[in-house]
């Protein structure tokens, strides 16, 4: 069997590709951007990858076409698809089709937290000796790959409510049919493709009408949106976290001591290397679930300090001078805020010096851009940097954070003026859901320059 995957060097269709050659099934793709580590990765595994989506890329002896959901109709690469009746099929359908089917799939959906916890997850199962397979939108430490087919009939998937394909604009969550789901948490967002926040919930029962009643509900239960979504109907048993079923004592403010209550029992302790209160309910999420399907609890709180966290997950990318610079994913207001509290609890009176790139679509159609200001409150300095294309004037929010914040288009130039005003025990926070141009290495850079 051979497949071509148009847009493989995404993490999800990249992690689809390496499934599918553990397989045995013969991969190709085109993607726009095909750079490394990504192209690497596939490469070492036999892929070969085509750079653009010319239509010359397609295969002529492919048995299907794996369509990412960046590609649209217009494009050429789609339009011949189409108009040779060639056999396509999206990249969470194939998922299901052909590895999910005969699986007991754990699912973890949410707004935010989503990669986390599904590592959390993934990594107390096979701590405890069950070998799961896993597709996440990142890369847990722990495994060094963001995907893998496993040895049990355990599956973990990141579970996105970001729309399917070009021709199937349902979530790609839908497609998973979990028999164990975790909900996070609901917020509006993915303003390019939700209408408002009605909407999302309405994907979010889509999901809830599969889970079978022999299955299991972890649900946040302070959310609103998600009691709300769950009065809709749920025919699964349910269990919450943070309050009701399993909650957590702090032993430290910073999240890195916690004890774990399970129906208002003490079952243990937990001391790790995570941060944020945001992690401690990651966390509680991931231990119910994991209970679910046979793990005990003193088992995950066993693997829980073993955890190496998740690549751009508050990585420390680097240190100079005391100067700790690290990477982060949050690209959402209450992302942002719930990060940088996590920081501030660790570092107390230091000073954090906060960079963001408001990169995401719904970053960009300024959906977000009331809340950000306050997201940003806990950095001492804010730089923010306006990419190309962003469809507002990020000047609000300038004006909503005083003096402690300034604008910068080049990147170089941003590099430069964040290491000059560094001061030796600060904590740099970078915070993008794209690569933000490499500034964390040209940060680190400055800075040894400067205290070379």
């Amino acid at each position: 069997m051979k497949i071509h995957i148009l847009g493989i060097c995404g993490t999800f269709m990249g992690g689809i590709a390496l499934l599918a050659r553990t397989q045995g099934i013969d991969v190709t793709g085109s993607d726009a951007n095909v750079y490394p580590p990504m192209s690497t990765m596939l490469e070492a595994e036999g892929i070969k990858l085509s750079d653009g989506y010319d239509p010359v890329h397609l295969p002529s002896d492919a048995d299907t076409i794996v369509v990412g959901n960046f590609m649209r109709r217009g494009m050429p690469i789609i339009e011949q698809v189409l108009d040779q009746n060639l056999p396509y099929i999206s990249g969470p359908q194939w998922l299901y089709e052909n590895i999910l089917r005969e699986r007991w799939v754990l699912a973890v959906a949410g707004t935010h937290g989503k990669t986390t916890t599904a590592s959390l997850l993934a990594w107390i199962l096979e701590y405890a000796g069950l070998k799961p397979g896993f597709l996440i939108g990142g890369v847990p430490e722990n495994f060094g790959i963001s995907a893998r087919l496993g040895d049990s009939p355990f599956f973990v998937v990141e579970a996105d409510e970001y729309d399917t394909a070009f021709f199937d604009k349902r979530s790609k969550f839908v497609h998973y049919h979990p028999r164990t789901v975790i909900l996070n948490n609901l917020e509006y967002d993915h303003a390019d493709i939700f209408p408002d926040v009605q909407a999302i919930k309405t994907q979010f029962h889509h999901l809830l009408r599969m889970v079978p009643r022999n299955g299991l509900v972890i649900n946040h239960g302070t959310d609103a949106n998600l009691k709300a979504t769950l009065a809709m109907g749920c025919w699964t048993p349910v269990e919450t976290f943070i309050e009701g079923d399993w909650q957590a004592e702090l032993l430290k403010a910073d999240g890195s001591e916690f004890h774990v209550l399970y129906q208002g029992q003490r079952v243990g302790s937990v001391s790790w290397d995570l941060l944020g209160t945001h992690n401690v309910h990651n966390a509680l999420a991931a231990l119910a679930a994991a209970r679910h399907v046979g793990v005990p609890v003193e088992h995950g709180l066993a693997a829980l300090p073993n955890f190496k966290g998740v690549k751009r997950r508050m990585q420390l990318r680097g240190q100079v001078q005391g100067i700790a610079v690290y990477d982060d994913f949050a690209h959402h207001p209450t992302a942002i805020a719930t990060t940088l509290a996590g920081l501030r609890a660790k570092v107390g009176q230091g000073r954090i010096i906060a960079l963001l790139e408001p990169r995401s679509n719904t970053m960009r159609l300024g959906t977000h851009k009331e809340q950000l200001a306050h997201s940003l409150i806990d950095a001492d300095q804010v730089w923010l940097y306006q990419p190309a294309g962003l469809n507002w004037d990020l000047g609000s929010v300038l004006e909503g954070l005083g003096a402690k914040a300034q604008l910068e288009q080049d990147i170089e130039h941003l590099a430069i003026k964040v290491a000059q005003t560094a001061q030796i025990g600060d904590s740099i926070l970078i915070m993008s859901n794209g690569g933000f141009g490499g500034i964390h290495d040209k940060v680190l850079a400055e800075l040894a320059k400067r205290y070379a």
